[in-house]
């Protein structure tokens, strides 16, 4: 197909769902706090001979995106015109520039939701994810990927293989962060790692932890049914939050998981204050602690304890090179299986729905079709006709 026309009919994802003979760009649109709109934009057009143009399958919700829904901002980012949400998506190329060698109409592709400059000492350092001038989905000024049609460097978005599907593809953005976070965690074959926080990102930390080799990986959480699906999943142990002091819950937590003198490594993907003052009472001595949590803004942080154990302390922001085609090989090959957190998939009208029932905590993940996909009525998690349905009866939330 020539660069320049579009595919009338989008590839439908085998056995859940069959495509429209449509082509719209109906997007879901923040205009401020609890006020979404549901509107129809002109597809984008392709203005750069490296870019494609991806119609967009599935999406599925983050707790950033949950954040401008309820606040309308996220720290200095604040919603200040009409901004299109989502950012966790996989689609279809459907239309390619001149330049592109990489991909052809036809493919299925993971989106990496946001590109930078290119230019800057951090790009060209090798840490883009850092670049001041980042453009990124959902992020003010700019939209994001809950519409029909999406363009972006063709470097940026990734070839799903054959074994890896659509709904799995949308998961890669979620499955980069954890395992950006690993990396800097520098987990190795053997380790011990403790993840607090059994949201989708800690879950996936765990997961990918133990794909790089960890023997022991404890799950942390206060809610019972997401420890229990943490350990359906990757953990090999759980502990239970307690409402006790950090030394405390981190004495009950090395008791409880034979931990010996402490973890090795130790993650953050809870934000949560009293989660991350229990952490460096947990990491051994000369351990590593990763904060990939976002919480509030100044916290107490037990800096004896830092000090005294010389803890390696490191941040973790989204993801960087190689995060992405890591992930997708991680998914490919079996060593991590992201279809478990798919709670539920919904139409895409019913967006607005999906974003309560994640903020009230009743799924870990649920995708949203994009809005020439149609999603087969079947059973259903009690958000409309128009669902299906991970039958694990798990639930959860964000971390």
């Amino acid at each position: 197909m020539a660069p320049g026309s579009i595919v009338q009919e989008l590839v439908p994802e085998q056995n859940t769902s069959s495509s429209t003979k449509t082509n719209s760009n109906l997007s879901f649109i923040l205009n401020k706090p609890h006020d979404v709109q549901f509107a129809e934009r002109p597809i984008p057009k392709i203005s750069a001979a490296h870019h494609v143009l991806v119609a967009v399958n599935y999406t599925g919700i983050c707790g950033s995106d949950v954040h401008y829904w309820e606040h309308g901002r996220i720290g200095h980012f604040v919603v200040e015109e009409p901004m299109v949400l989502g950012h966790e998506s996989a689609g279809t190329v459907v239309e390619v520039g001149s330049a592109v060698k990489t991909l052809a109409p036809g493919d299925r592709v993971a989106l990496e939701p946001g590109y930078p400059c290119r230019r800057c000492n951090d790009c060209l350092a090798g840490r883009y994810n850092l670049c001041p001038d980042m453009v990124f989905a959902a992020t003010p000024p700019y939209d994001g990927t809950l519409t029909g049609f999406w363009v972006a460097p063709s470097d940026f978005c990734y070839k799903l293989p054959t074994n890896v599907s659509l709904q799995e593809g949308a998961l890669i953005e979620p499955l980069a962060v954890a395992v950006h976070i690993v990396q800097q965690a520098r987990v190795r074959p053997g380790a011990t790692v403790v993840v607090m926080g059994a949201g989708p990102v800690g879950l996936l930390c765990a997961a990918v932890a133990r794909s790089f080799g960890a023997v022991k990986v404890v799950s942390v959480d206060i809610i019972q049914s997401k420890l229990d699906f943490a350990t359906e999943l990757a953990a090999t142990h759980t502990y239970p939050f307690q409402r006790i002091s950090p030394e405390e819950n981190a004495n009950a937590l090395l008791e409880q998981c034979n931990l010996g003198k402490g973890a090795d490594v130790v993650i953050d993907a809870s934000g949560a204050e009293p989660c991350i003052q229990t952490s460096l009472h947990v990491v051994k001595m000369g351990g590593t602690y990763v904060q990939g949590g976002m919480g509030k803004a100044d916290i107490t942080f037990p800096i004896m304890a830092l000090c005294q154990k010389e803890v390696t302390v490191r941040g973790s922001f989204r993801y960087g090179p190689g995060d992405y085609q890591l992930a997708i090989e991680l998914v490919a090959n079996g060593s991590v299986d992201v279809k478990k957190l798919i709670t539920g998939v919904v139409g895409f009208t019913q967006a607005e729905d999906a974003f309560k029932k994640v903020k009230e905590g009743q799924v870990i993940k649920i995708l949203i079709a994009g809005p020439n996909e149609r999603v087969n009525a079947g059973s259903n998690v009690g958000i409309g006709e128009n669902i299906t349905e991970n039958t694990s009866g798990i639930k959860g939330g964000c971390c």
